[in-house]
């Protein structure tokens, strides 16, 4: 009977998973929660342990802090992924969790990704955690404010895991060379190969052991980081943390007139891979909402950029958006139209649903003129200077609500002017609607 070929060939276990660290001290990085005197460090060292949710980006230890706290609490450890499990596999851990609480042993139910179950997943979890069956430990990429439910949130400790340091991969990257026979590099490429990681210890792992192949047992040089780089982009997820991060980067950016701010977040962006029509779209949002009437031109340049970015495409387009942001976050700064939009739909809201006055009304049958719709309705150009002065265009009973605002700066200081000088000719004109009883 021949031999069993699969039997014969050693399991491929990825350089990352060969260096996952089995001891507190080999773990890298998190010292702000790892560090003596910090609350997860006290709990482990008094071996007072409770649920907990780990937020951090991608490859910054989550899984393997998680390991770690099973090992030093001596604690049966079942993992699963919510991306890959459903009801079964949280019943099957249930039940293997009850059978170790019968032993009196202590168990720890990890879940990857656990934002990916939804409510009543993460729900199935709770009599559980409440009763001791198992702690837990839930590790994501997104916020759990936004992503989990108060109920689970309520009954763990969030710890937020920072993205490494270029120093810190460092540090893994040469425990990983340490570990490939024959594989040399030099510092200047190391460093290349740590800033790429992007704070990412998986992914600077990941590169280091597909550069030793390409290598192929020689040193890794600049012309094989070259290739193995080749497209490489920064981390970057749609729809997740980072990506809104970055986009109230750049939003903030040019609320506070910094170009180079504004120019740094845009371009982080799109090095990312973001869709720079969405981009496009939250500039022309920026251009009503922090420029307004200050800088009218700031909404045109605006919308012609997006227009650029249709006709033309990449890479000319991001430079008709770039050349957008750097205006915005330049030009004079004005929300009035903003506050005084966001104060007229609360109003309204809030309100009765007033009638429109009847010289405002339109009289297009005979009907409608018996009724005097439109009877004492004056023509502001027949008007001196072309204003009506006098005259009222709100229901009577918000005669004298003043919404919009102009703020001191840019076009919006003319503004200013004007309307205070139409409001003088109000209250000199002796025509008035709705006049004082």
């Amino acid at each position: 009977m021949s031999a069993d070929l699969f039997s014969q060939q050693p399991v491929y276990q990825p350089l990352a998973a060969k260096l996952r660290p089995t001891q507190l001290d080999h773990y890298i990085g998190q010292e702000h929660l790892l560090s003596k005197g910090k609350p997860l460090c006290e709990a482990l060292d008094s071996g007072q342990m409770h649920s907990m949710i780990l937020w951090g980006p991608p490859g910054v230890g989550k899984t393997s802090l998680a390991k770690l706290i099973a090992k030093l609490c001596k604690a049966h450890f079942i993992t699963i992924s919510a991306v890959l499990s459903g009801v079964k596999e949280i019943r099957a851990a249930v039940d293997q969790a009850k059978q170790y609480q019968a032993q009196q042993k202590q168990t720890i139910l990890f879940i990857d990704e656990v934002h990916r179950f939804n409510k009543s997943q993460q729900d199935a979890f709770l009599p559980y955690v409440e009763d001791g069956t198992f702690l837990f430990i839930g590790a994501t990429t997104e916020n759990p404010s936004f992503e989990l439910n108060n109920a689970l949130l309520s009954r763990t400790r969030v710890y937020k895991l920072r993205e490494l340091s270029e120093s810190a991969i460092s540090d893994i990257l040469s425990r990983g060379i340490a570990s490939l026979p024959g594989v040399e590099i030099a510092p200047a490429q190391l460093a290349r190969l740590a800033q790429a990681a992007d704070g990412d210890a998986r992914r600077a792992l990941n590169l280091l052991e597909l550069a030793a192949e390409l290598a192929a047992g020689e040193s890794i040089t600049t012309a094989v980081l070259d290739e193995v780089l080749e497209g490489y982009v920064r981390r970057f997820d749609k729809g997740g943390d980072l990506f809104y991060e970055q986009i109230s980067a750049l939003h903030k950016s040019v609320r506070g007139s910094s170009p180079d701010g504004a120019l740094y977040w845009f371009c982080r962006m799109i090095d990312g891979g973001c869709d720079p029509f969405y981009i496009a779209r939250r500039v022309v949002r920026m251009a009503s909402e922090d420029i307004g009437n200050a800088d009218p031109r700031a909404l045109e340049i605006a919308l012609n950029a997006w227009d650029v970015q249709q006709r033309l495409g990449s890479p000319e387009g991001e430079l008709a958006i770039a050349q957008a942001v750097v205006y915005l976050a330049s030009a004079a700064k004005s929300n009035a139209v903003y506050s005084a939009y966001n104060q007229v739909m609360a109003d309204i809201k809030s309100q009765p649903s007033y009638e429109v006055p009847v010289h405002l009304r339109n009289a297009p049958t005979s009907l409608m003129k018996d009724m005097d719709y439109g009877a004492e309705y004056r023509y502001a150009h027949d008007e001196p200077n072309g204003y009506a002065a006098g005259e009222n265009y709100l229901p009577e009973a918000l005669k004298d609500q003043r919404y919009y605002q102009p703020v001191p700066r840019g076009l919006e200081l003319k503004i200013a002017e004007k309307l205070n000088n139409l409001r003088e000719l109000d209250k000199t004109s002796r025509i008035r609607r709705y006049p004082e009883p």
